[in-house]
C-alpha cells in the first residue's frame, strides 16, 4: 500500500515537472525565422522582471509592462501596441502607480499630443505636441487647471514664433518671439501689475536698435526702470 502511494506521489511529481518544463519552453522563444514569438519575459540582474509582453513574427503586440529595477509589483510604463503599425499607446506611472504622463509613440519617437499629470494623476500641469520625437507645435504648461503658466511653440524641436509667460494670477508677463530656438523678433515685458515695462527687438538673442522703457504707462529712461 505504502509502495503504492509512493508510485502515485512520484508519477504526479513528474507530470508537475514536465508541466513546468512545457510552461517555460513557451515563453522567450524564436520562430523558424529567427523572430520574437509569443510571451516573452526579461529580468534585471537581480531576478527581478523587467518587462513582459507578447510577439508575434517580431512584433510587439497588445500590452507590454515595463518594471523598475527595485518595483517588480507596479509597472512605471505601459505599451498598447497596434497590431497594424508601430505606433504604441503608452502610459508612465510614478512610483505608486498614478498616472505621470500619457501619449503615443512610434518606435522610439513620440508622436501627436502627451499629457503631464500632477501626482494625483488627474491634475493636468503640461501639454506637448511632437511629430517624429520632437517637439512641434503649442506646449502649454499650466499653474492649475484653466491657469496657463507659459505657452510656446515649437517647430522641430526648437522654439519658434510666439511666446507668452504669464504670473500665477493670470497676467501677462512676457510676450516674445523666437525663430530656431533664439530671441528674434519684438519683445514686450510686463510688471505683476500688467503693465509694459519695456520692449523691443531681438536678432539671434540679442538686443538691437533702442529698447523703449515705461512706468505707469509712461516713458521714461531706462535707467530709472522699475520691475
Amino acid at each position: 500500500m505504502k509502495k503504492r502511494s509512493l508510485n502515485i506521489l512520484l508519477f504526479f511529481l513528474i507530470l508537475f515537472v514536465s508541466g513546468t518544463g512545457i510552461a517555460q519552453e513557451k515563453i522567450n522563444q524564436l520562430d523558424a525565422l529567427g523572430r520574437r514569438t509569443g510571451v516573452w519575459k526579461k529580468h534585471y540582474d537581480n531576478n527581478n522582471i523587467r518587462y513582459e509582453g507578447q510577439f508575434e513574427a517580431g512584433k510587439e503586440i497588445g500590452i507590454f509592462n515595463f518594471y523598475s529595477e527595485l518595483n517588480p509589483k507596479q509597472p512605471t510604463i505601459v505599451k498598447t501596441f497596434s497590431a497594424t503599425s508601430d505606433s504604441a499607446k503608452v502610459n508612465y506611472f510614478y512610483d505608486d502607480g498614478i498616472l505621470e504622463s500619457e501619449g503615443n509613440m512610434n518606435g522610439i519617437n513620440r508622436v501627436g499630443k502627451w499629457i503631464y499629470y500632477n501626482t494625483d494623476g488627474k491634475t493636468i500641469v503640461s501639454e506637448e505636441n511632437y511629430e517624429n520625437g520632437l517637439l512641434n507645435g503649442i506646449a502649454i504648461t499650466y499653474f492649475a487647471p484653466g491657469k496657463i503658466a507659459e505657452s510656446l511653440n515649437y517647430k522641430n524641436g526648437e522654439l519658434q514664433g510666439n511666446a507668452l509667460r504669464y504670473s500665477s494670477e493670470g497676467i501677462l508677463l512676457d510676450d516674445l518671439q523666437y525663430k530656431n530656438g533664439k530671441l528674434h523678433g519684438l519683445a514686450k515685458y510686463y510688471n505683476v501689475s500688467g503693465k509694459l515695462v519695456r520692449k523691443g527687438y531681438y536678432e539671434n538673442d540679442e538686443k538691437v536698435g533702442n529698447w523703449e522703457y515705461f512706468e505707469d504707462g509712461k516713458p521714461i529712461k531706462a535707467n530709472k526702470i522699475k520691475e
